[in-house]
């Protein structure tokens, strides 16, 4: 987990606890939705509990990961595309750069839905 993941809220008293009996590999899973929540166990199962949204910081991270590969797709195409130019008749087929290129487009694309999917389910 990232630093400056967990939410941090004005602290509150509380003081009454609820005890809940669970196996230790149902407290492993719940800790560790509650860690990919960017929560503490408590503040989850209370979130929970009232029917609060969760909102998974993983996936969060992860649309921040697609952006940077989606950039960098960006970038080498660009640098393909700049090459090809600075190179003409060199060695590469137009029609097969041009295709390289479609894909390179088509690949952006498809980060792109992928991204907007998944932020749009944590909405």
């Amino acid at each position: 987990m990232t630093s400056g993941t967990k939410q941090k809220t004005t602290a509150r008293r509380r003081s009454k606890p609820i005890e809940v009996w669970v196996t230790d590999e149902e407290k492993a899973v719940i800790t560790d939705k509650a860690k990919e929540a960017g929560m503490y166990r408590s503040g989850y199962l209370s979130a929970l509990g009232m029917n609060t949204p969760i909102r998974s910081v993983v996936d969060l991270t992860a649309v921040g990961d697609l952006a940077k590969v989606s950039g960098d797709l960006g970038r080498a195409a660009g640098l393909l595309k700049l090459w090809l130019a600075e190179k003409r008749g060199e060695g590469a087929n137009p029609i097969d750069v041009e295709s390289v290129m479609i894909e390179f487009r088509r690949l952006q694309v498809a980060i792109g839905m992928k991204m907007g999917a998944i932020v749009k389910a944590h909405r």
